[in-house]
C-alpha cells in the first residue's frame, strides 16, 4: 500500500499579486483603457443635451467604437509580430491618448463618434496584446496573469462610470481629457519600464485569423461572442437613457454593475471553473444574461424604477462569469503545443467578433481533478500541421510556462 507523508501538500498557488513592475504598468494601462468602456456612459444624456443629438445618434459612440476596435482585432496579430509587443501597446496608447483628447473637443455629435472610433483602433492594438504581455512577464504562471487581468478590467470597468460622473458633472468633455491625461501616464510607464520582448522568426500573416476561423470550434465561439457582446453592450448604451437619472446617479448604477463584474471575474469564476469546468459555467453565465436583460424589459414595460436598476446591476454577475470563461479558454488553447494557433493569431480571430481581448473556443472538456494543467486538444481536433503556415511560430512574447498551474 502507498502511504503519503503527511508533510507531501501541494505547493500552494503562487499569488497573483506579486508581479514585477513592468507587469503593474501594463495592468494599470489596462485600468484606463477598460476604464473607457463606461467613461460615457454617466454623460451620454448631457452629451445628447450639449451637441443637440438623439439617443440613437449617441448611442453610435459606442457603436463606432467597437466596430472598429472587433475590425482591427484581425490585424493585431500581424502588426505584434512585425513591430514587437511593446511598439504595439505603445502605438495604442499613442492613438487612445489623441482621439481621447480630441473627443473632448468635437463641437458636433459626427465629430465625435469619428473619434470615438479612432479610440476603438487604438483600443483594439493595446488590449489585444495586454494580456498576452502580461503572461509572458507576469510571475505565477498562465492563471495568476488571468486573474491579474481580469482584476484589472473589473476595476476599469467599476471605476470608469464613478470618473466619468465625477468629470461630466463638472462638464461632459472632461472624461475624455482625464482619459488622455491616464493614458498618457500609462504611455510613460510602460516605455520606461517594460522590456522590449523578442520578435518571432516568421510574421503573422494578416489572413491567419481568418484562416483561425476556419476551424468550427473557433467559428463557433466567435459567433456566440458576437451574441454575447451585444447583450453586453446593449446594457451599456441603452439603459442610461431609460433610467432617469442625472450624471451620479447613473455612474453609481453602473458603479455598483462593474463591482459585480470584477467580483464575478476575479472570485466567482474561477472557483466555478475549477468545480463545473468552463462550458458549463459559460451555459450558466449566459441563462442568468438572459434573465437579467428579461428582468430590464419587463421593469421598463412595468416603469419600476427600483426593479431596472435591480436589473441592471445583477447583469454584470453573469458578464464578469464570461468575460473570465472566455479569457481562461483562450489562454487554455494558446498553450496548447504546436501547430495549435498562438496566442496573437487566436486572439485575432476570436476577438473579431466580441470586444474582448481574447476569445478563443471555450469548447474544451471540464479538467479532471486534481491540479489544472494546460489543455490539448484531441488529435481530431486539431488542424493539420500546415495550418495556419505562421501560426506555428513562436510568439513575439516569451511563452507562458507550460508547467502545471
Amino acid at each position: 500500500m502507498t502511504t503519503t507523508h503527511p508533510s507531501a501538500r501541494p505547493a500552494p498557488a503562487p499569488s497573483p499579486w506579486r508581479q514585477p513592475l513592468p507587469v503593474w504598468a501594463t495592468a494599470f494601462a489596462a485600468v484606463v483603457a477598460f476604464m473607457g468602456i463606461g467613461l460615457v456612459d454617466p454623460i451620454l444624456p448631457s452629451i445628447a443635451d450639449g451637441l443637440a443629438a438623439t439617443p440613437a445618434q449617441v448611442s453610435l459612440l459606442f457603436t463606432s467604437y467597437f466596430l472598429v476596435t472587433a475590425l482591427a482585432m484581425l490585424i493585431t496579430g500581424a502588426v505584434t509580430s512585425r513591430i514587437g509587443g511593446k511598439a504595439t501597446l505603445l502605438t495604442g496608447l499613442a492613438l487612445v491618448v489623441v482621439f481621447a483628447a480630441l473627443s473632448g473637443t468635437s463641437e458636433t455629435v459626427t465629430a465625435l463618434v469619428g473619434f470615438r472610433a479612432g479610440w476603438g483602433l487604438g483600443n483594439a492594438l493595446f488590449i489585444a496584446t495586454a494580456l498576452a504581455v502580461i503572461v509572458g512577464a507576469a510571475s505565477g504562471g498562465t492563471a495568476a496573469a488571468i486573474v491579474l487581468y481580469e482584476a484589472a478590467l473589473g476595476v476599469g470597468i467599476a471605476s470608469g462610470p464613478l470618473v466619468g460622473a465625477l468629470l461630466g458633472d463638472w462638464h461632459w468633455r472632461a472624461p475624455f481629457f482625464g482619459t488622455a491625461a491616464l493614458m498618457a501616464a500609462g504611455f510613460l510607464l510602460i516605455a520606461l519600464l517594460l522590456r522590449a520582448p523578442a520578435k518571432p522568426a516568421r510574421p503573422t500573416r494578416l489572413g491567419d485569423p481568418l484562416r483561425a476561423l476556419a476551424h468550427g470550434g473557433l467559428a463557433t465561439t466567435a459567433a456566440t461572442a458576437l451574441f454575447y457582446n451585444f447583450a453586453f453592450f446593449t446594457v451599456l448604451a441603452f439603459t442610461p437613457f431609460v433610467l432617469g437619472m442625472g450624471a451620479y446617479g447613473i455612474g453609481a448604477v453602473f458603479f455598483a454593475w462593474g463591482v459585480c463584474v470584477a467580483l464575478s471575474s476575479v472570485v466567482a469564476a474561477p472557483r466555478l471553473q475549477r468545480r463545473i469546468g468552463t462550458v458549463p459555467l459559460l451555459h450558466t453565465a449566459l441563462a442568468l444574461l438572459l434573465l437579467a436583460q428579461a428582468a430590464i424589459a419587463v421593469s421598463v414595460a412595468a416603469d419600476t424604477p427600483p426593479a431596472l436598476i435591480a436589473a441592471v446591476i445583477a447583469t454584470g454577475v453573469p458578464i464578469g462569469l464570461c468575460n473570465t470563461a472566455f479569457t481562461e479558454a483562450a489562454m487554455e488553447v494558446s498553450d496548447a503545443p504546436a501547430p495549435w494557433p498562438r496566442p496573437a493569431t487566436t486572439s485575432s480571430a476570436g476577438s473579431a467578433a466580441p470586444p474582448r481581448p481574447s476569445s478563443p473556443p471555450p469548447w474544451a472538456p471540464p479538467s479532471p481533478p486534481g491540479p489544472p494543467t494546460c489543455w490539448a486538444p484531441p488529435a481530431a481536433w486539431r488542424p493539420p500541421p500546415s495550418w495556419p503556415p505562421a501560426a506555428a511560430t513562436s510568439a513575439p512574447w516569451p511563452a507562458p510556462d507550460p508547467a502545471p498551474r
